[in-house]
């Protein structure tokens, strides 16, 4: 009995600090992004050398949208003759630095976490852009018309108020939260299995069994989660807090993180809609430029933690 409550206490308490956070958080992304013209968005990613794949990859960590709305921005970017590389930081940095995923991470491990997380992710989402794009990416692209299939449900919704804006900070402040909740449904239930998974974890999974399997003894296992997470196509929302009870059990941070990175970075359905735009080849350097991030941030949270 007292471990069912324990279970079910551990479940309220995390769907209740991540239903504030996810709220919170796309509402300050949405806010943000109204105060910013699409027109100098599309003018900094222009940039010649490095600084477009910066401004890439800034603007992508700014964007918490599913595929149906990062792959249709992406071929925006390049139809309106972005460059290449910078377009490509935009599409590696957009899921994998999604602003929820930042806040889950320094809210529920810390903010050393969530520093750490960022930087290694920022890092190799520029230093990939630019090797895509020194090494002839361009000419495999195919099709800049992306299929209308849809991975998620949200369709992306933060955003939607860069086309029409509210004048008055209210207002636009009002528009922000109404988007932070929006973005919320459709994946609400997802964050609510994850925690349910998690509180499970958290009461009933015995620790000896995470330890030999996933330790951080056990050097296979971060590109074994990273593999894992394709197939799964795990939500950040729904990974986070499984990840989270998996590390109070000895799962090491590392794997953690390897398979929301794959899980985010390299899902199916995803994959399937770059398919659509993108020769085989491109496709396949996008899949390992997610796997070496999720298996270099792994290896590197270990060291650090």
């Amino acid at each position: 009995m007292n471990t069912l409550i324990q279970t079910l206490k551990y479940f309220a308490t995390i769907t209740a600090e991540l239903v504030v956070l996810f709220i919170l958080i796309s509402a300050i992304v949405d806010l943000i992004l109204q105060y910013i013209p699409e027109e100098k968005i599309q003018k900094r990613l222009s940039g010649k050398g490095i600084i477009g794949n910066i401004i890439g990859a800034g603007f992508g960590a700014l964007t918490p949208f599913c595929a149906c709305s990062t792959i249709p921005m992406t071929v925006g970017f390049l139809n309106a003759k972005v460059p290449f590389g910078s377009a490509m930081s935009f599409l590696i940095a957009s899921p994998l630095l999604n602003p929820i995923i930042i806040g889950m991470l320094a809210a529920l491990v810390n903010p050393k976490a969530a520093l750490i997380y960022f930087i290694v992710a920022f890092v190799c989402s520029v230093i990939f852009g630019v090797i895509l794009e020194k090494a002839g990416g361009e000419k495999f692209l195919k099709n800049l018309r992306p299929k209308t299939t849809c991975c998620c449900e949200s369709g992306g919704s933060i955003g939607i108020s860069l086309i029409q804006k509210p004048k008055r900070f209210k207002d636009r402040l009002l528009s922000a939260l109404k988007s932070g909740w929006n973005s919320l449904r459709p994946i609400l239930i997802y964050l609510l299995i994850g925690v349910a998974l998690g509180a499970a974890i958290y009461g009933y999974m015995p620790q000896d069994f995470v330890v030999k399997i996933a330790g951080p003894d056990n050097p296979f296992a971060i590109p074994v989660a990273a593999v894992i997470g394709i197939p799964l196509y795990i939500r950040a929302e729904t990974a986070i807090p499984i990840g989270i009870a998996l590390m109070g059990k000895g799962m090491s941070i590392g794997t953690v993180i390897a398979l929301v990175i794959g899980g985010a970075g390299m899902a199916i359905p995803e994959m399937s809609m770059l398919a659509g735009i993108f020769k085989p080849k491109l496709v396949g350097a996008l899949v390992a430029t997610i796997f070496l991030t999720a298996v270099i941030s792994g290896y590197l949270f270990n060291l650090f933690f």
